[in-house]
């Protein structure tokens, strides 16, 4: 999938990933900052500073991480969520779903072989390390991987790597402050709670879908 080419942003005003056309023109959840207790707000305000060093990928892995992530997510302009960051930060830690298929290592050992194996797909095919190549080449690389669905990739089932991938690639995504603008999330309920439940039934701070003329996202890309 691949966004919008990037719009002006103007100093102070809210940030959307990719700088794309705004669903709710106006919203920044940093707004909402006087509602959380100090505890949240300190994580989620942390979630904007600059990307720690990497502590699990190696330089060349980050390469790679990077390439894959930015072009899953469609993460085609910046500014970016540093998502490669993220999720190093989280392997760091050990932090896992708490559980993981079977047939796939764990997931630290599965995201270190995943990225070696796409290098080397990368360099039988193209003759350069994934990180390197074209992002047309990159995305051709990756949906061979998708394609093969329950098949063998590496003699790994691909299925597999691919919900690693994008397990990783959407849970870093979406806890991030300008994925939050993207789609409207006011952040975190506590302490102050919902009390206006059912369909169509909005809070005070909740704003509605400005949603553009087309999505900012296009499908099949």
């Amino acid at each position: 999938m691949s966004r919008r080419p990037a719009r002006p942003t103007a100093p102070g005003a809210p940030v959307t990933p990719g700088g794309g056309p705004e669903r709710f023109p106006g919203f920044d959840v940093m707004s909402q900052r006087p509602h959380w207790d100090p505890a949240t707000a300190a994580v989620v305000e942390s979630r904007l500073g600059p990307p720690p060093a990497p502590r699990f990928f190696s330089p060349a892995e980050e390469a790679i991480a990077t390439a894959l992530l930015n072009l899953i997510l469609g993460q085609d302009e910046e500014p970016r969520v540093p998502v490669t960051a993220m999720i190093d930060a989280r392997l760091a830690e050990a932090q896992t779903d708490g559980w993981r298929y079977a047939d796939m290592p764990e997931d630290g050992r599965a995201w270190h072989g995943t990225l070696a194996y796409l290098d080397a797909d990368a360099e039988v095919k193209y003759a350069a390390g994934f990180a390197e190549c074209p992002a047309a080449d990159q995305r051709a690389l990756i949906q061979a991987v998708q394609d093969l669905g329950s098949g063998d990739w590496h003699g790994l089932p691909a299925s597999r790597v691919w919900s690693l991938w994008t397990r990783y690639a959407c849970t870093a995504f979406y806890a991030h402050p300008w994925a939050w603008n993207e789609v409207g999330f006011p952040g975190p309920a506590y302490p102050r709670g919902y009390k206006n439940k059912g369909v169509g039934r909005r809070e005070p701070f909740e704003m509605a879908d400005g949603r553009p003329a087309e999505d900012p996202v296009r499908e099949g890309e």
